[in-house]
């Protein structure tokens, strides 16, 4: 299982990254996990545009889903025809929302350029990985992941507080991508983000073997984010989320 980051700036695209956006390959099976705003670009510099085969959206705030309006446009004017349609996993709301972020009337929507399936808690199969789902404590329906090939495990928090459900979903991953939205200081709000530094104590509780810190929000010090994650318990090792990083698993 080979994973790409497209993209992992935190809220809104920064200076050096598009927002969300993370490429999962393996037996020739290519799954986008979310497609935030600005992604669309950047996903072109690593793969072709047109060899996705399906795609999984975390939650429908705008830095994860967005450009999931451009790539249908991409996918439904191609010069020559339009490529078979594709799978969609996303919240109950997915449909509507995306169809009204391009001003369409809701029926057809997208639905004629990618099929929607609704995602719940629990294990699918798509492709030929087996994902497990659990919802995390966030403004809207969030989703977080479990992708497990080959014996080989990555985990995605999507965007989430602080959550026991989380270290449960990533119990034992190699890899732990991990949103660290904030910094160390008083007045954060409750079941938004995670510092940091939870971002590295869920990592510890979870036992995973690599922890990737995301979602860097670009007025933060990255830098600093990550010496917060070493000041945790975990003794595994960490690093910043940059575009093109790719790990084999």
């Amino acid at each position: 299982m080979r994973v790409t980051v497209i993209g992992c700036a935190g809220s809104f695209p920064g200076p050096e990254s598009p927002a969300s956006c993370y490429l999962i390959q393996a037996e020739g099976f290519s799954l986008l996990l979310d497609l935030g705003n600005g992604a669309l670009g950047s996903l072109q510099r690593f793969h072709p545009l047109y060899e996705i085969d399906a795609i999984c959206l975390s939650h429908l705030h705008a830095d994860h889903c967005l450009d999931l309006c451009g790539y249908w446009v991409a996918r439904t004017y191609r010069p020559g025809g339009a490529p078979p349609v594709i799978p969609v996993h996303g919240p109950a709301d997915t449909p509507r929302r995306m169809a009204a972020a391009y001003d369409l009337p809701l029926d057809p929507g997208m639905s004629e350029t990618f099929e929607f399936h609704t995602l719940r808690s629990g294990p699918y199969e798509i492709g030929p990985f087996r994902v497990t789902t659990a919802l995390m404590p966030h403004p809207v329906e969030a989703f977080a992941f479990r992708i497990e090939h080959g014996g080989r495990t990555l985990a995605y928090s999507g965007d989430t507080g602080p959550s026991d459900g989380l270290v449960e979903l990533a119990r034992g991953a190699d890899l732990f991508l991990c949103e660290a939205s904030f910094l160390e200081g008083p007045g954060q709000p409750a079941d938004l983000h995670l510092t940091a530094r939870e971002a590295a104590e869920h990592a510890d509780r979870a036992g995973v073997g690599r922890l990737v810190l995301t979602h860097l929000v670009p007025w933060n010090d990255a830098q600093m984010s990550l010496t917060e994650a070493k000041g945790s318990a975990y003794r595994g090792p960490i690093e910043l989320a940059t575009v093109g990083a790719v790990y084999d698993l």
